[in-house]
């Protein structure tokens, strides 16, 4: 037992539990919290930020590239709030990030006398934006909640969690136990009779399909070995890219992928929504095994043939060890799925030539393991299809949510979680200025991000939408733009303008070789229309799949 304040103890297990870096932006209600953090910043590292959406991003940004929690700590009230866009994302793409917040004095809270920062109800906002949210109102307490925290982040699906702590309860020191071991994830055991009946099915099905989302980051392995015994095709979808390499001759995109899912027998649908394939697509024949971590998942839409509560890997090695038993022989499908890929790549080039080459341009230029952080822009659509990815965790999205503008910032923490890893952001010129300030951060830290605006002079989705909707009659969607080579000069980093995709490859090139923070505008026109591609509609139960119809 020693003697601490609540903010000692609260640093205290933040480092028992594996945090090494703090993104974060001080204020009054939290002085005592950075006062602990103080002497602890040889084990945790502070990184601030110039806006609190960006700490949370930046979080963000730091557990999707790695897998493990991450932490963020601002002001309560607007500054909490300035983070709930990011939040809400962390819930969308299921990223363990903490939430760790002041507040106002612990006899002041739900009173609304209007303290600095107060908010009628903060806890209430929090537990709507994550899976688990609680209050530290005394020193002795804080160990047994962080840990409850961290046991939450990392059991069942992988989700955001917060806490909150009154600025007077921060400096208040009590007797304080601190456990000798980290939070651990609640065991989840495989369903073997499930796994057995899903060996069965799957095992004398004729045309199987494979489709894996987020949930299946870690269990590529056993994906490969159950496709390949198979000769299923495996759709990733945008949160599943890298599960599989790309490149894999049963890897298909989700245009590809939306071929097979109408002729498939059985389904095997593994850490994912499956949302657009139910809701849009449509449900005709097939029998549906589902795989996922959360048992509300399951049958959210609609109830699967089998349903298996469980972890991926652990269930999926599970399964491959049982599907030899009951695998029957297939012919062809391994000619026909390369023949689909190919007409489905060829597809996108002949719809989307400009975004396919700027695309390629940075496929070229990046490493195998090399990261891309997505956005909410022409490129980052066309991205979800014409872009490979050959390693998990490397392609990062925002998901459901389509936050736009938390891409820079985003992939910032991405590149802090994996310094010797390339990170490539890309951005339109619109979502690239929300957090444009953090070019601040990049240089002041040294976070070696190659930062990517495809400028247009417009909100480019929009516009076009206005155009072809409304007989172009577009409102609120042009944009004055900033010189950006001259704006990421000012901040210190390098700064350059590529014009066309050979130029932009070497831009690249050269920015991974210099390895500071760089900032690549590229100038381009309107750009064709993806949504085409990308918004596939309802697959009809007459559509035939030998003659490529969608294709």
């Amino acid at each position: 037992m020693q003697t601490l304040t609540t903010a000692q103890a609260v640093v205290s297990m933040l480092e028992l539990n594996g945090i090494d870096t703090l993104f974060c932006l001080p204020g009054v209600q939290n002085d005592s919290f950075f006062d602990a953090l103080y002497d602890r910043t040889n084990a945790i590292r502070p990184i601030h930020a110039r806006h609190e959406q960006s700490c949370a991003y930046m979080a963000l940004g730091y557990a999707m590239a790695s897998g493990k929690p991450s932490a963020y700590v601002v002001v309560p009230g607007p500054g909490f709030l300035n983070t709930t866009a990011a939040l809400s994302t962390a819930y969308a793409v299921n990223a363990p990030v903490l939430a760790l917040t002041g507040q106002i004095q612990q006899a002041m809270i739900g009173r609304n006398v209007g303290l600095l920062h107060e908010l009628p109800d903060q806890l209430g906002i929090m537990r709507g934006l994550t899976k688990w949210a609680d209050r530290i109102t005394s020193p002795g307490e804080a160990p047994g909640l962080v840990n409850e925290a961290f046991r939450r982040l990392l059991s069942g699906r992988r989700r955001p969690v917060a806490l909150e702590c009154a600025m007077d309860t921060w400096g208040r020191k009590a007797p304080v136990v601190l456990p000798g071991t980290a939070a651990q994830a609640d065991p989840c055991p495989v369903d073997e009779d499930a796994v057995e009946r899903a060996a069965k099915l799957l095992g004398g099905a004729h045309r199987p399909l494979i489709v894996v989302g987020g949930g299946a980051l870690g269990a590529g392995e056993h994906v490969i070995q159950i496709a390949e015994m198979l000769e299923a095709p495996v759709m990733t979808g945008r949160m599943g890219q890298g599960v599989i390499d790309g490149r894999h001759r049963l890897s298909v995109t989700a245009l590809a992928g939306y071929n097979y899912w109408i002729e498939a027998d059985v389904v095997l649908a593994v850490g994912t929504r499956l949302q657009p394939q139910q809701m849009n697509w449509g449900v005709g024949t097939q029998k549906i095994i589902r795989i996922d971590i959360d048992s509300e998942e399951l049958d959210r839409q609609r109830k699967p043939e089998i349903g298996i509560v469980g972890d991926a890997t652990a269930t999926l090695k599970a399964l491959a060890n049982r599907l030899a038993a009951h695998n029957v022989k297939r012919n062809g499908r391994a000619e026909a799925v390369a023949e689909i890929k190919a007409l489905a790549t060829k597809k996108i080039r002949d719809t989307l030539p400009p975004q396919v080459a700027f695309l390629e341009a940075m496929r070229a230029a990046l490493p195998e393991d090399g990261i891309l952080v997505d956005e909410l822009t022409q490129m980052g659509y066309a991205a979800r299809l014409a872009y490979p990815t050959y390693k998990p965790r490397t392609f990062l999205s925002p998901g459901y949510q389509g936050t736009l503008g938390w891409g820079y910032a985003t992939s910032l923490g991405a590149k802090v979680a994996r310094p010797d890893t390339p990170v490539l952001s890309i951005s339109g010129d619109g979502g690239f200025l929300f957090t444009a300030m953090e070019m601040s951060t990049a240089a002041q830290n040294n976070i070696g991000v190659v930062a990517v605006v495809f400028s247009d002079g417009a909100y480019g989705n929009v516009k076009r939408i206005q155009q072809q909707a409304f007989k172009g009659r577009t409102i609120a969607s042009d944009l004055h733009n900033p010189d950006f080579v001259k704006l990421g000069e000012s901040f210190g980093i390098a700064a350059e303008r590529a014009k066309s995709p050979a130029e932009f490859g070497t831009a690249i090139t050269r920015a991974l070789s210099r390895g500071g923070p760089t900032l690549i505008d590229c100038p381009v026109g309107p750009l064709t229309d993806p949504w085409g591609l990308v918004a596939q509609p309802e697959t009809a139960q007459g559509l035939i799949f030998r003659d490529h119809s969608i294709l």
